[in-house]
C-alpha cells in the first residue's frame, strides 16, 4: 500500500516510490538527458539530488519524463518534464505542461547565494472567470510559496512571474473560440539535496494551475467531492 505525503506524491511504504508506467526509476536517477556535461563524474551533492528525484512519483493525472537539460547555465544540470491531460471522447487533451530544472555549480553562484538552483516553468489552460480576479496572480504565486513550505523544501532567493494570456480564435483555426492560459516561471535556491521535496512542490503548483482536485479527492457524483474509498 502506498503512503501519501502532504504534497500529494505517493511512495511505497518501506521502499522506493512507485512510478507511472512510462517512467522507470533509472530515467530520473541516471545521468543521461543532459544531466551532466561530458568529462568527469558529477559531484556527490548533485548525485544525491538526482537520487532524491528518483524517489518521486506524480499523481495519476500527471505524466513525468526526463528531458534534455540546458547545458550552458551551470556545470551540472538535470530536467524533468510533466504533462497533464484529461479525457475528451476517445482522446486525451493536454491541459497543462511544465518543466523542473536543477542547476548545480559546486563552486557556488553569487546570484543564487548557494550551489543548487531549481527552475520551474508551467503553462496551463485555466478558467476564464478565475483569471479575471484582480488577485489571481497573487493567489497563483501563493500556490508555490505554500507548496514549498508544506513539502518542507528549504529554500531562499525565490523569484518569478505569473502571466495571464487570453486568446480568441477566428476562421478555420482549430480549438476553442476563447481560451485563457496562465504561465508561471520561478526559480529558487535549494538549501539541501532533498530535491524530491522541491519537485513535489512544483508538481503541486502544476496540479493547482491545471485545476486538479486535491490528491485523494474524486469529483464524481451529484454530491460533489469525495475522499477515496467512500461510496
Amino acid at each position: 500500500m502506498a503512503s501519501r505525503n502532504p504534497c500529494g506524491a505517493s511512495a511505497a511504504r518501506g521502499g522506493r516510490a512507485t512510478y507511472p508506467a512510462n517512467v522507470e526509476p533509472s530515467s530520473l536517477a541516471g545521468t543521461g538527458h543532459g544531466a551532466d556535461r561530458p568529462g568527469g563524474d558529477p559531484p556527490e551533492e548533485f548525485r544525491a539530488a538526482l537520487e532524491a528525484l528518483a524517489g518521486v512519483t506524480a499523481r495519476p493525472e500527471i505524466a513525468l519524463e526526463a528531458i534534455p537539460a540546458p547545458q550552458r547555465l551551470a556545470p551540472h544540470a538535470y530536467a524533468v518534464g510533466a504533462l497533464v491531460t484529461e479525457p475528451d471522447g476517445d482522446e486525451d487533451v493536454e491541459v497543462a505542461n511544465g518543466r523542473f530544472i536543477v542547476l548545480h555549480d559546486p563552486a557556488g553562484h553569487e546570484s543564487w547565494a548557494g550551489t543548487t538552483r531549481c527552475v520551474g516553468y508551467l503553462s496551463a489552460t485555466t478558467d476564464e472567470h478565475m483569471v479575471d480576479d484582480a488577485m489571481f496572480s497573487e493567489v497563483a504565486w501563493s500556490w508555490l510559496t505554500d507548496a514549498l513550505e508544506e513539502c518542507g523544501a528549504a529554500s531562499h532567493a525565490l523569484g518569478g512571474t505569473v502571466t495571464r494570456t487570453a486568446s480568441t480564435r477566428f476562421g478555420d483555426l482549430a480549438g476553442p473560440e476563447h481560451s485563457v492560459d496562465v504561465e508561471i516561471r520561478a526559480s529558487w535556491t535549494a538549501e539541501d539535496s532533498h530535491l524530491d521535496r522541491h519537485l513535489n512542490a512544483w508538481l503541486d503548483v502544476l496540479g493547482s494551475a491545471a485545476g486538479l482536485p486535491p490528491p485523494g479527492v474524486r469529483l464524481l457524483g451529484p454530491s460533489g467531492p469525495q475522499e477515496d474509498g467512500t461510496l
